[in-house]
């Protein structure tokens, strides 16, 4: 990870650690690397999500790549994967999503991404982080000073691309919707109403500071209660910026993203569509999805956390699925990102196809028992803390066989923590043994 952007951009308080100056100078060094030694002008498409810091974000990097000689495409409230499909096929030079993904909202982030709509090259991130530090760069002037547009048909167009994915039609089915209140509320519900679905939705009214707050794929308790009070047949649950999706049965139980790459890997094999034989999942991962995959002949290979590691993985190994449990799910046939409401509309998909219900679908999936938290400290400085190494031996002799994974955040100031194995108090025991020396060692740094 770079100085300022980690695995999924570049994401802090807002107008503390990312503020209106830094969204400034990323536009203007954007405007002036992909306008240099062009006759026409850089084209640069924004979106961004609901937090009341994403109009400031939004105009103060529009400001700075207009002023470095770039025209901008504003599509206001948006996805993340919108973003990437209009890049790619709309022929920008690159995506700006602004959002802090499923953090609260008074956290805000900007990601970035290339003319094929991958996430950024690292070169390119590099040369920006340099300029952040203090680079200079020249402002244009007269005719060459750029412009920004309001680009609400790039929207359209990124819906009638999810309208044209299924191949069955919803009518008759019964969905349950949580939005987040954020970037998914003015998208997943015209999708699924126009696919024929009876919907309910709930998530849907963002009001700036609501964002992921108890709602959402993080909190999708709320999802599961309407799904079972109003006998829905599935409910799906998005994060801030609609790149998430996690799934609900008709019985109200979660299906989180190792699930729904159970189900998918089962889905394109039985197409012939799963291409290598295999999917890419992530360390944080439960062991079961291997293991019920083994089963189905299925082989699973892992990559670093993140979905742009994901991606990559699945470029290297030729596979066609790949996504994290946390519902990061990359179909690449259609998205070189993770797509929360694609994701959706992929199980429905399966869901009607099989005239069975979503539980039925997912009970060969057997998930191995874990806890899994996030506990507030300073990431890599207390992993090297003794007393957290020696927490990390001792919880592993708890799990007797088990494994225990600490990982810091590239979003966040926290670590992840995973204890995994046969028996569940035995991993809350370890989970409870590294939280508490985490803390511990946090304390005095």
């Amino acid at each position: 990870m770079g100085k300022y952007f980690g695995t999924d951009g570049f994401r802090g308080r807002a107008n503390e650690t990312l503020t209106a100056i830094h969204a400034f100078r990323i536009g203007r060094f954007l405007g002036r690397y992909f306008s240099k030694g062009r006759t026409e002008r850089a084209r640069i498409l924004v979106g961004k999500d609901t937090r009341r810091s994403s109009y400031m974000l939004e105009y103060s990097l529009a400001a700075g790549a207009t002023a470095s000689g770039a025209d901008v495409f504003l599509l206001h409230v948006t996805t993340t994967p919108s973003v990437s499909y209009l890049t790619r096929t709309e022929g920008f030079d690159c995506g700006v999503m602004i959002s802090a993904s499923h953090n609260p909202f008074g956290d805000n982030g900007v990601k970035l991404f290339g003319a094929n709509g991958e996430k950024m090259e690292e070169g390119v991130v590099r040369l920006l982080e340099d300029f952040l530090d203090g680079g200079a760069l020249p402002l244009a002037t007269g005719a060459d000073i750029g412009r920004t547009v309001d680009y609400v048909a790039g929207r359209n167009r990124y819906l009638a691309y999810l309208l044209a994915l299924p191949r069955v039609s919803f009518r008759g089915m019964r969905v349950g919707l949580d939005c987040a209140n954020g970037s998914a509320f003015s998208i997943a519900r015209a999708v699924f109403d126009a696919l024929g679905a009876t919907v309910s939705v709930i998530g849907a009214e963002p009001d700036g500071f609501n964002i992921n707050a108890g709602c959402g794929s993080t909190h999708p308790e709320a999802l599961r209660r309407l799904v079972a009070e109003r006998s829905l047949d599935a409910g799906f649950a998005f994060d801030g910026d609609a790149d998430r999706c996690v799934c609900v049965d008709e019985k109200g139980r979660l299906l989180d993203g190792d699930a729904i790459l159970y189900l998918a890997a089962r889905d394109l094999r039985a197409r012939g569509e799963l291409d290598g034989g295999g999917i890419v999942a992530t360390r944080m991962s439960n062991l079961g999805l291997e293991q019920s995959l083994a089963r189905e002949g299925i082989t699973v290979r892992y990559a670093d956390v993140g979905d742009r590691f994901v991606y990559e993985e699945m470029l290297r190994a030729g596979y066609l699925l790949g996504g994290e449990s946390s519902g990061h799910i990359v179909f690449r046939k259609y998205a070189a990102t993770g797509d929360g409401v694609l994701t959706a509309l992929k199980v429905m998909e399966m869901l009607v196809g099989s005239k069975c219900p979503l539980s039925l679908l997912a009970e060969g999936y057997h998930k191995l028992p874990q806890s899994v938290r996030s506990v507030r400290a300073s990431g890599e400085r207390v992993l090297s803390d003794p007393r957290v190494k020696r927490a990390a031996e001792e919880a592993e002799a708890l799990l007797s066989g088990g494994r225990v994974l600490l990982r810091a955040s590239g979003t966040e100031p926290v670590v992840r923590v995973l204890a995994e194995g046969e028996d569940a108090a035995a991993c809350e025991a370890a989970a409870d043994l590294l939280e508490n020396a985490l803390k511990a060692a946090g304390e005095e740094m």
